[in-house]
């Protein structure tokens, strides 16, 4: 069972996922609190560093079956949480707290450890985070573990010790990623970050953004927070649905809405120059964890352990729809919406151009998206909110009418002149 769920995602006869974001320590999605190094305290050089129960069970046999099967390279993304409490100002898990100035370099130390042994299981990491939703430890947001930040001191803790540390080891092509928190935060932890360390930004490759409470910010802060630093990228790493309400309601099974959710953020990130999207758990329980703080949500794939099955939730499908057919290295290019057909052949736009028009003018689609594959291929992603409707997709000169149901998301691959796909 365990093996399917893993194919399912990642291997040829699944959806073909391809990244992966794991926990440096502990989360709240761990069945307890715990860090590396809890003892002895006050360890400055971390000489009591050793992976948990849980890595040597759960993560990393789990990650070497995917990386079993996975299609592509896997790509996984480190994150600490909260490092051990005798590093912070408070001792504590949660609430407001800081960082002591005297780990600064330790806290650094605490990533490059994890990334070595790690890399002795025979597990890279193409990427890490500098700490998991930072202004959790600056405005109490949750009772599960988290360390807050100054900007300022970010910035100089990036520019000091994390960057330097990881540039001048054996992971020097690891790539550092700010932020980590909610689009709202990014100008916090980006670009007032830069304005105040603007040396940070020698050791910054991207920004990591996460889905809540995205419906209150616009995507185009995406594109606006890298607009003046064109070699850096945007990457959602962290989205889940059913995080409010009831405890024991956080799942509903057969969720089209969640779905929904999903496909409507996918796309607005990747049309905003986004580069990829991770979801925050690949499976949780019939409540929504475990979580040790009972911090329980919804998860693409449900399992039953009781009755031993688990069940595939629409939001897994809608992650699918990209996964599968968007492969790595794929770019997306112009498409343009309109209501009355274009003839292509009547146009000056270039062959690379994506044209859908809908047969009814009253009913738009409500998001889509182009992409040129890495095969050549054009991949064509259309959600469509409201009733049953034909849309013609025009491209490289070519008309396709295209059958969408009511509420549905539909994908379309179309192939090379030569008949390959």
């Amino acid at each position: 069972m365990q093996q399917d769920i893993i194919n399912s995602y990642y291997s040829e006869c699944g959806i073909e996922y391809n990244m992966g974001r794991v926990p440096i320590g502990g989360s709240d999605f761990s069945t307890h609190l715990y860090a590396y190094n809890e003892y002895p305290i006050n360890d400055t050089y971390l000489t009591n560093y050793t992976l948990s129960y849980e890595d040597y069970h759960y993560k990393i046999p789990i990650i070497q079956a995917i990386m079993n099967v996975s299609t592509a390279p896997l790509q996984l993304v480190g994150t600490v949480w909260s490092p051990s409490g005798w590093m912070k100002d408070n001792y504590g898990d949660s609430g407001v707290n800081r960082l002591k100035e005297e780990y600064m370099g330790t806290y650094a130390l605490y990533f490059l450890k994890f990334l070595q042994l790690y890399k002795e299981n025979k597990i890279p990491f193409w990427a890490i985070t500098t700490t998991n939703e930072p202004l959790n430890g600056v405005i109490p947001l949750g009772e599960f573990q988290h360390l807050g930040w100054t900007v300022k001191r970010m910035g100089e803790w990036i520019k000091n010790d994390l960057g330097p540390m990881l540039r001048n080891s054996s992971f020097k092509d690891v790539k550092i990623l700010a932020v980590d928190d909610q689009r709202y935060s990014i100008p916090m932890w980006f670009n007032i970050l830069l304005q105040l360390v603007p040396e940070a930004e020698e050791y910054i490759d991207g920004v990591a953004v996460h889905y809540y409470l995205d419906n209150i910010t616009p995507a185009s802060i995406l594109q606006e927070t890298v607009k003046s630093y064109p070699k850096k990228f945007v990457i959602s790493t962290e989205a889940c649905t059913g995080f409010t309400g009831p405890t024991d309601q956080r799942v509903v099974l057969g969720a089209w809405d969640r779905a929904e959710t999903y496909i409507i953020d996918i796309l607005e990130n990747l049309l905003n120059n986004g580069v990829g999207w991770i979801d925050w758990n690949i499976c949780l329980d019939m409540i929504g964890g475990p979580n040790w703080v009972q911090n329980y949500v919804d998860s693409p794939i449900i399992v039953n352990a009781e009755k031993k099955e688990f069940y595939k939730q629409p939001m897994f499908y809608a992650l699918g729809q990209v996964t599968k057919f968007v492969k790595r290295h794929s770019h997306r290019i112009e498409m343009t919406n309109v209501t009355v057909c274009p003839n292509s052949k009547d146009t000056d736009e270039v062959s690379e151009n994506v044209f859908v028009c809908n047969s009814d003018d009253n009913d738009p689609v409500y998001n889509s998206a182009a992409f040129l594959t890495p095969e050549n291929t054009i991949v064509v992603i259309i959600y469509n909110r409201g009733d049953a409707k034909n849309v013609v997709i025009s491209i490289r000169d070519k008309e396709a009418v295209v059958e969408l149901e009511a509420s549905s998301i539909t994908t379309v691959e179309f192939q090379n002149e030569d008949g390959t796909k």
